[in-house]
């Protein structure tokens, strides 16, 4: 048994049995490092040190017999590289932030390390989370380790490759407009998006701040409750945060007889890959059968999502992204003077696709054009959230597919950005409205994974997450 190959839930068990050590779990996962990622590139940094210091602590623990051992003690894990890690670089996938060292730890980070988890570095990402393929990264193109000559989407797609390819148990990323979903659907994983607000964002690089939000890559849907449980939770350094109920497995098992779960035909579009559609058509058939009731839902409104995310995010991107100047930290051209200093640090230092979604987002904020785009974005936003209200009076969550097609060729979408735009269109909507979601694998198209997902109420992960382990279960069968 290769002990990088275990769920978070069979770790657990192995170290409470003492069957193995967190060092020797640790090391599986740093062999499996060494070996693939030179093909994979899914990691920045690799804190080997740290890490085998971390799996020490758990085994002395566990050798004096200091039980319980909390779920997440002593399991390695993978971080995205925009979350901060206290004396890690952390670059957000950016020359110009290439050799930026975080000065402190992000609240998730603070949680995993109290719960006694491994961090075994720091994974590449779409350029500060910019793109929906991996391929955007100042560190190279991350490769799908299904086929390597697909994208693993994006923009967690280093986090998301390191679970695929067993480099390491679970792992963080974020998700703006679906970069934890879609990269999980392209690669066959779970990709889990609590709702705005019940994570804390502290200490993750702001992208578009009313839509980030830090998300979580899993081998099984309970890997990703028990993931979900230990980072939740309101926090005094991020006032967005909620405080809500966050114990979402012990009601995992419950039986979903009854629940009722809504189709919205607005999903299943002209264009989309057939194949797809009948195996999202399957997993409905699949909670059907474990007696869940299923009616057809129409969201007409959502249509506008891609439009609306795609005006509001980059007039986001513009405003957080006008620190990266090159005065206080990160890279700075040589210059004669101020001015030519901040031109040559942002042309330089910044990727194509990062500014042409700062002046995307400079424009829509500028006068004379705020109120024609800017403002009547955030309208339509608030109706396409009051849309979403209206349904869940009706339904308990909503099931659709993740991606309109399995992943597709490096290169293929690369110098086209609107049709890479498009690889978002049924994850974006969760975003717009704040919602939790989550994909999980529901077969294979042309020996490419495709995934299934899964849209909850606001703060009700639980139900979500019932939900997606019973369809989980079920389609293992």
């Amino acid at each position: 048994m290769k002990l990088n190959t275990l769920t978070i839930e069979e770790s657990h068990k192995g170290l409470k049995n003492k069957d193995f050590s967190s060092v020797e779990l640790t090391k599986s996962c740093l062999d499996a490092i060494r070996v693939k990622d030179e093909k994979l590139n899914a990691f920045i940094s690799v804190t080997e040190d740290a890490a085998f210091q971390q799996a020490e602590k758990v085994d002395i623990k566990i050798k004096a017999g200091k039980l319980p051992l909390k779920k997440l003690e002593g399991i390695p894990v993978a971080i995205k590289d925009n979350i901060m890690v206290e004396g890690v670089k952390c670059t957000a996938g950016s020359k110009i932030l290439s050799k930026y060292v975080a000065t402190y730890d992000a609240t998730v980070i603070e949680k995993l390390k109290t719960a006694g988890s491994v961090i075994l570095g720091k994974t590449n990402m779409d350029e500060f989370a910019m793109g929906s393929s991996g391929e955007t990264s100042n560190f190279g193109p991350v490769k799908n380790p299904i086929d390597r000559t697909k994208v693993p989407g994006g923009s967690s797609s280093g986090s998301t490759v390191a679970v695929a390819s067993n480099e390491s148990i679970f792992a963080l990323g974020s998700d703006t407009g679906g970069s934890v979903r879609q990269p999980a659907s392209f690669c066959g994983v779970v990709g889990f998006k609590p709702t705005y607000g019940s994570v804390s964002r502290h200490g993750l690089i702001a992208m578009a701040s009313s839509f980030d939000q830090i998300g979580m890559l899993n081998k099984t849907v309970k890997d990703a409750a028990c993931t979900y449980e230990t980072i939740a939770g309101v926090d005094k350094f991020d006032s967005t945060s909620v405080k809500q109920k966050i114990n979402v497995l012990e009601n995992l098992d419950k039986e979903i007889k009854g629940l009722r779960i809504g189709v919205p035909k607005e999903f299943f579009i002209d264009g989309m890959d057939q194949e797809v559609a009948t195996l999202v058509k399957i997993a409905i058939k699949k909670l059907e059968s474990l007696g869940a009731e299923i009616k057809e839902v129409s969201l007409p409104k959502t249509k506008y999502s891609l439009a609306a995310y795609y005006v509001l995010m980059p007039a986001e991107v513009s405003s957080n992204l006008a620190r990266f100047d090159g005065v206080r930290y990160g890279y700075r051209a040589e210059s004669e003077n101020l001015l030519e200093m901040y031109l040559k640090t942002r042309r330089e230092g910044l990727g194509d696709e990062v500014r042409r979604r700062i002046m995307l987002g400079t424009y829509v904020l500028s006068s004379g054009y705020y109120d024609a785009y800017y403002k009547k974005a955030q309208q339509v936003r608030r109706l396409i959230k009051e849309e979403f209200d209206a349904v869940y009076k009706e339904v308990d969550m909503l099931i659709m597919p993740t991606t309109p097609t399995p992943a597709f060729s490096l290169k293929e979408k690369f110098d086209d950005p609107l049709t890479m735009y498009l690889a978002d269109i049924f994850t974006v909507s969760a975003n717009v409205a704040g919602l939790p979601a989550i994909s999980i694998p529901a077969g294979l198209v042309n020996e490419l994974p495709v995934g299934v997902q899964l849209y909850g109420k606001h703060f009700d992960e639980a139900t979500l997450l019932r939900v997606a382990h019973h369809l989980e279960r079920e389609s293992s069968l």
